[in-house]
């Protein structure tokens, strides 16, 4: 069953690094078999070294391609409700809370856009690419057998198609921090809009520590990374109290509760 599900993230987000450590570390053993002077191998080396950390992070922390795991237990620990997936793409997030939780159902929320188009490589014009971009999430959830628990809904995280007090409980992973600071604040306030009155957010986004930044170099950083005191912050002025803070590897994760 798991051989069927493609997530269809690009390669580079698994193995961009490893095209540098193809170039650098043959130079590297040259370097040193001809004994070039320790000014010009200690760079090599260092850059060498950064390349095989950055893809061990990415391929084995991220792993873009691979299934997701609840990043605390204490999310929807009753086990049933309807919840929403805000920026489900190809469905990683959601298929982590309908595996984990197998009494609850999801409605999978996403633009099938031009960001879509770009993370996923789906191509054609607007109609085709939210035809793939549909197409693509519901056969994967086919694969994994919860096609009867999940629906698809085309839709704008800042302005969603959804009724107030609609959800019991929200994930979003990897998605909000790609929309700036402008975007983001108006995804949480929506995200407070539908969700019931003491629902649960879960709230997953690429972490902004200094090393890992160095160690990923330009494959995983965009506008919209900001760390732990910001995030709280923005859940706090949406409506939302932090129960729950932490970090995985690549990740930074948020479970709150609508106040």
């Amino acid at each position: 069953m798991h051989s069927h599900i493609e997530f269809g993230y690009p390669w580079y987000l698994d193995y961009g690094h490893l095209v540098i450590t193809a170039v650098v570390l043959p130079l590297f053993v040259l370097g040193w078999l001809r004994k070039w002077h320790r000014l010009l191998l200690i760079p090599i080396g260092a850059v060498m070294l950064w390349s095989m950390a950055g893809f061990l992070i990415s391929r084995f922390g991220l792993d873009a391609n691979g299934r997701m795991t609840l990043p605390t237990q204490a999310f929807l620990v009753g086990g049933s409700g309807k919840v929403l997936d805000m920026g489900a793409g190809t469905g990683r997030s959601s298929l982590m809370v309908l595996e984990a939780r197998p009494k609850s159902t999801l409605v999978a929320l996403d633009s099938f856009g031009a960001s879509y188009a770009g993370h996923f490589g789906a191509a054609g014009n607007d109609e085709q690419v939210l035809a793939a971009g549909q197409e693509r999430l519901l056969a994967n959830f086919r694969a994994a057998g919860v096609e009867q628990r999940a629906s698809i809904q085309p839709g704008d995280m800042r302005h969603m198609p959804f009724e107030a007090s609609t959800f019991d409980a929200i994930v979003s992973a990897y998605a909000i921090d790609h929309l700036g600071f402008n975007g983001a604040k108006q995804s949480l306030a929506e995200a407070a809009r539908v969700l019931k009155p003491d629902g649960e957010f879960l709230l997953m986004v690429i972490t902004k520590d200094a090393w890992m930044n160095y160690l990923w170099g330009p494959l995983l950083m965009h506008a919209g990374m900001r760390g732990a005191g910001g995030w709280t912050e923005m859940l706090n002025e949406a409506g939302f109290q932090v129960a729950e803070r932490g970090t995985k590897p690549v990740t930074l994760y948020f479970l709150s509760r609508k106040r």
